[in-house]
């Protein structure tokens, strides 16, 4: 069991649910039977990517990373794979049952995921296949739960542009590297955090989630903590592109993943669904003890 929690990076899948229901919240509409169905598509399709990631670098692990559990044999490529290929199924058909417009981002969103991990990881455009991976994960919730996906891409736009920031970054975690990446990805935290106290037009919370003073207060609260979550260990890993403090702060950077969604929906006005988000964090960090998301 702890070689399929490593293979599956399981503190990882607790910033998963708040995708969706930022999008939810972004499109304006509260999340309901619909809005789960889509959560639990989202964690089949995360986890059926994390399943094919190491079963396509199964070959440079075991140069690089020999503990992992397909090269040290703990897990066999074909359990990976199958595994990969039964998450992304049922993924799909949690979607269908969703509805149409759900599957609808969830068959594109699928697509992405095995592009990514068979042939895109190591070109340049891998840093964006898995930007796009989050964006449409977000979109998924806004599509599910039956609001107006338009709504939702300013937030998905801003989800992207994090993790867009940390695959860049993750590309040297197991090299010694540079200070650009680290560099990049602390100033894209600045912009995102300016970014979420200025909507672009259009972006408004519907009139009944209309709460100006709490609203406010608790997107401050939430990028606050979304910023000082990586700010330092981007920092470090700029002064030392080491490996080891490069995979920290990748692995902050998927932590942040958790207030970044709390703070889009918070903005949208749904206090409630941010605070809901928000108690993942505790979870997450407790199990990145244990296990690592990297």
């Amino acid at each position: 069991m702890r070689a399929w929690a490593e293979l599956l990076r399981l503190p990882a899948l607790f910033t998963v649910p708040g995708d969706a229901l930022a999008g939810a919240a972004a499109a304006s509409a509260r999340p309901d039977r619909r809005t789960l169905l889509a959560i639990a598509s989202s964690l089949c399709l995360y986890e059926a990517g994390m399943a094919l990631n190491d079963w396509a670098d199964r070959a440079e692990d075991a140069a690089e990373r020999p503990h992992r559990p397909l090269p040290s044999g703990r897990v066999r490529p074909a359990a990976a794979l199958g595994a990969a290929c039964a998450l992304t199924a049922a993924g799909l058909a949690l979607a269908a049952r969703a509805g149409r417009p759900a599957l609808t981002v969830a068959a594109p969103l699928a697509a992405t995921v095995w592009s990514y991990d068979l042939v895109l990881k190591g070109t340049p455009a891998g840093p964006f296949a898995m930007a796009a991976a989050r964006g449409l994960d977000l979109l998924l919730g806004a599509a599910a739960t039956g609001g107006r996906i338009g709504r939702a891409l300013p937030s998905a736009a801003l989800l992207s542009t994090h993790t867009l920031a940390v695959t860049t970054v993750s590309r040297q975690e197991t090299r010694d590297g540079t200070p650009a990446a680290p560099l990049a990805a602390l100033a894209t935290t600045g912009a995102l955090t300016w970014l979420l106290h200025h909507r672009p037009p259009g972006d408004r919370p519907s009139p009944r989630r209309r709460r100006p003073g709490l609203a406010a207060a608790t997107t401050t609260a939430l990028t606050a903590a979304y910023a000082a979550t990586v700010a330092r260990p981007y920092l470090h890993a700029a002064l030392n592109p080491s490996p080891p403090l490069t995979q920290r702060a990748v692995g902050a950077g998927v932590r942040a993943t958790i207030p970044l969604q709390c703070a889009l929906a918070a903005r949208s006005g749904a206090v409630a669904t941010a605070l809901l988000t928000a108690a993942l964090a505790p979870v997450a960090q407790r199990f990145a003890k244990r296990v690592s998301v990297t």
